[in-house]
């Protein structure tokens, strides 16, 4: 039996040890934040923290993780969003919001040993991780927002627009 601790919540697992992480995550514990890109680790879709660095989910098995801790999206900020979660979502990062998941929890590791990250580091620390969309300007710019601490002044890239537009409907 396997024994570790998810989102803060100890778990024991008497299944196959060899399942993959990912699939325990979402089809056992139906936490459906990590998502499935290319099953080999390389386009970073599935990043959850392994004892708190970013780890691919696909490639890890359950049965090499008896005893540890792993964080995914659903529990990345606590009982509230995390700082990098709020500047997604200010400064509009998604487009269609797929690999979204993974680029967070990528991009919390990277701040959780790199406070105040260059462009530079920025990019090698996410290079495996890989947006379809090309959000990559956005992904940084929130990644400086949240390590800045100016996520909370941001305002929605769209907040304009939308102002005068909402309704109340009777």
């Amino acid at each position: 039996m396997t024994e570790l601790t998810v989102n803060g919540i100890v778990h024991r697992f008497d299944g196959d040890p060899q399942t993959p992480l990912l699939w325990y995550l979402r089809d056992e514990l139906a936490l459906l934040g990590t998502r499935f890109g290319c099953g080999a680790a390389l386009c970073g879709c599935c990043t959850v923290h392994l004892d708190g660095a970013a780890a691919r989910s696909c490639s890890v098995t359950v049965g090499d993780i008896d005893g540890r801790s792993v964080t995914t999206i659903e529990g990345l900020g606590g009982n509230g969003l995390h700082p990098l979660q709020t500047a997604w979502i200010k400064l509009d990062v998604p487009q269609c919001g797929y690999c979204q998941s993974g680029q967070i929890m990528q991009a919390a590791a990277l701040l959780a040993t790199n406070a105040a990250p260059s462009d530079s580091d920025i990019d090698d620390a996410m290079s495996g991780n890989i947006c379809r969309c090309g959000t990559y300007p956005r992904i940084r710019a929130a990644i400086k927002a949240a390590a800045s601490g100016s996520h909370a002044e941001l305002a929605p890239r769209h907040a304009a627009e939308l102002a005068g537009t909402a309704k109340l409907v009777p």
